[in-house]
């Protein structure tokens, strides 16, 4: 019986949906073979690694790793991606937006979504002041959801991604069949269900 956690990898989902969110912005992934060491990787085992303009993953990647370390490389300035190897050297307030854009890069995922995302964030042992994403996400990630409005730029390439901040709370615009869709995250509108 396996100790991992029940959390969504790459090979639950593919590796199509994931290229076709990141490649437009312009990074690549690189897929490695089952039990190779994934190059790039910070923490090591399973966990998706970064070098250069290509984040590396194995199919039994988790999906919010891939996710995360994506948030680290659209965060960045092109001059820490050209010597980017491993280790991301962000701030801690980085860290915490990162965290942040990982979760509505979720909601871009088909079969993922943000409060999956919340879940699988839990489960693999995420830290937050507050206890669990969702609350965290909802009660004290003003500082996170700041540096993200002002660091992410509106033309990051990732199609359906747009962020801004109003009154403290991130919007996702998308399209959906030509019609357009605002939605807001982590409000007191939208209920998790706790019970899943």
């Amino acid at each position: 019986m396996s100790n991992e956690p029940d959390v969504l990898r790459i090979g639950d989902l593919g590796w199509e949906c994931l290229e076709t969110l990141l490649q437009p912005a312009g990074l690549l992934i690189r897929r490695v073979e089952c039990g190779c060491d994934i190059p790039g990787s910070h923490w090591g085992d399973d966990e998706a690694g970064l070098i250069g303009q290509a984040l590396y993953a194995r199919i039994d990647t988790p999906v919010h790793s891939v996710l995360h370390e994506a948030g680290h490389w659209l965060l960045m300035s092109d001059e820490r991606r050209s010597v980017l190897h491993t280790d991301a050297k962000g701030s801690a307030v980085e860290e915490m937006a990162v965290c942040y854009l990982q979760v509505l890069l979720a909601d871009l995922v088909p079969a993922m979504g943000w409060a999956r995302m919340c879940r699988d964030m839990d489960r693999w042992g995420y830290s937050f002041r507050r206890g669990s994403t969702l609350d965290w996400l909802r009660t004290d990630a003003e500082d996170a959801l700041a540096y993200l409005a002002q660091k992410l730029a509106h033309t990051h390439g990732v199609p359906g991604l747009y962020v801004r901040a109003p009154e403290g709370i991130i919007f996702q615009q998308h399209d959906d069949r030509g019609t357009h869709v605002e939605t807001a995250h982590f409000g007191t509108s939208l209920q998790m269900d706790r019970g899943n």
